[in-house]
């Protein structure tokens, strides 16, 4: 492992981000934050973009929380900028329009834990620990947490976890509906190698339509949200081209696509 606080490596337009803090337990303090935000608007311009993969540095954690030791004697205003340049990041990985993953190992919590909330797909080790533990230091999340956790899991599991701070395994993470998925600790990697070979294998344009109308809309009415998806959906129409290639290609399906689609 590097010394830079993020290891940045790429595979066929997969880019994985490694929060490089191990002995901290990989916990955000201003310059990882400001690192990661860097990177991740030079990710927002790039056309090649498939999917990137965010996780921590080391076995024992992926993100432990915000670092206290430099959160601790901040004024209220400080305090109040700390949390706005860790909610402007997090809002970075939110709209990314490629599908962004988190592989949570170990610890996940506090500030950790919002930033798993931001990424569209969460898969966690059967270790993982998560937990939103602020308020036994007197503090609330302050990087999404109160408003990201109850779209996940609905308000009354996001008030039990955030009013009484306590932690929960991958299981029952992954009951609630936190996490995507719970692996072995050692199958990370080969779950996210197999989760992207399946974003490549679908139209790069479409999963970006995809994120686009279920974000979006979800904080619309449903009449706007309908709209809005039958707008993408009209947009990404001109595939015909591609589909009728596909139905030439396919011994069984030429016939009917050709008379059923085209003719």
């Amino acid at each position: 492992m590097s010394d830079k606080l993020i290891d940045v490596t790429e595979k066929e337009g997969v880019v994985r981000l490694t929060l490089n803090r191990p002995k901290a337990l990989n916990a955000l303090n201003s310059d990882l934050i400001t690192e990661l935000n860097k990177v991740l608007v030079e990710l927002e311009q790039r056309s090649d973009l498939r999917a990137v993969l965010i996780t921590g540095a080391g076995e024992k954690s992926f993100v432990a929380g915000a670092d206290i030791s430099e959160m601790r004697d901040k004024t209220p205003e400080e305090a109040r900028v700390f949390a706005s340049q860790a909610l402007t990041t997090v809002k970075r990985i939110e709209h990314l329009p490629v599908p962004v993953v988190a592989l949570v190992n170990g610890f996940c919590l506090g500030g950790g834990c919002e930033l798993a909330l931001a990424c569209d797909w969460a898969i966690a080790s059967d270790n993982a620990i998560f937990g939103q533990p602020e308020v036994g230091l007197g503090v609330i999340p302050g990087f999404g947490g109160t408003q990201r956790l109850p779209r996940r899991v609905g308000s009354a599991l996001a008030l039990d976890l955030i009013t009484t701070g306590r932690k929960i395994d991958a299981a029952e993470a992954l009951r609630i509906g936190l996490v995507n998925r719970v692996v072995p600790a050692g199958e990370l990697d080969a779950v996210a190698e197999e989760l992207t070979q399946q974003f490549a294998g679908n139209g790069r344009q479409a999963i970006r339509s995809a994120k686009q109308a279920i974000y979006d809309g979800m904080d619309q009415d449903l009449d706007s949200a309908l709209a809005l998806e039958t707008s993408l959906f009209a947009l990404a129409l001109p595939v015909k081209n591609k589909v009728k290639a596909w139905a030439r290609s396919s011994r069984s399906a030429s016939r009917i696509f050709e008379s059923a689609w085209y003719d």
